[in-house]
């Protein structure tokens, strides 16, 4: 019952974007004139204002709220038209802070993405306390069966949402940038080692606030590395 929902306009807009982008072996020229045709007619995503905030919309119109989720975020998650590094930030953290069902429905239970929306936003405080209450123990027998939350017991959702949502306090990309503790406490110790775009890969450790270790493969690629260990939101917001 909703009319252009932001969820489905971002999908459009990015799966639309990448396949212009494959070379002439992968795409056809009959196929790159559909798609150019095709998004011409992908309408825009829909924005509103709460409280002088400018907001993302669930939709252009919609009749009601028929779930708990928050497809207003959707947009940054899993479209990445959002994010740190990413153009008009302000306008999902504002999402994020102010529209009602965002705030009404945050949790951590099941496959909620509070955890993933928070890292993906630069929020480190938000992100550590999703994350956390995330990947708790289950106090069952074995501590990863999650659960029940929304589905059963164990929910492959809940750990699957949780370690998206750390791996995205890690490490981000936009824009051939590669942000690392975008979402991380200077205070956590981590060790971690993640792949990247243009097969990359990233090893870092980090130990009482100090990068101890940092090794990127290629090496080339070291050059694109932004250490965003310890900025502010308001640093966050002016990347791009």
């Amino acid at each position: 019952m909703a009319n252009n929902a932001n969820s489905t306009i971002s999908a459009l807009q990015v799966i639309t974007e990448k396949l212009l982008n494959l070379s002439g072996n992968q795409l056809s020229k009959e196929d790159s004139e559909y798609l150019k045709a095709f998004q011409t007619r992908i309408p825009p995503l829909n924005f509103g204002q709460i409280e002088n905030h400018k907001v993302l919309l669930p939709a252009k119109t919609w009749e009601r709220v028929n779930n708990s989720e928050v497809p207003q975020l959707y947009p940054v998650y899993p479209w990445g038209i959002y994010g740190v590094g990413k153009p008009d930030l302000e306008t999902a953290l504002n999402t994020w802070k102010y529209d009602p069902d965002a705030l009404k429905f945050r949790s951590h239970v099941g496959w909620k993405q509070d955890n993933i929306f928070s890292a993906r936003l630069g929020l480190t405080e938000e992100a550590m306390k999703y994350n956390t209450l995330k990947m708790a123990n289950s106090e069952r027998r074995f501590p990863a069966f999650w659960g029940p939350g929304f589905d059963w017991v164990p929910d492959h959702n809940w750990g699957g949402s949780g370690m998206i949502g750390m791996q995205e306090m890690l490490l981000q990309e936009a824009d051939g940038k590669i942000y690392l503790f975008p979402a991380w406490p200077k205070d956590w110790n981590v060790h971690f080692k993640l792949h990247a775009k243009q097969n990359t890969t990233i090893e870092a450790e980090l130990v009482n606030g100090e990068l101890k270790v940092l090794k990127v493969i290629p090496e080339e690629r070291k050059k694109d590395i932004i250490n965003l260990l310890g900025k502010s939101e308001v640093e966050k917001t002016k990347l791009n």
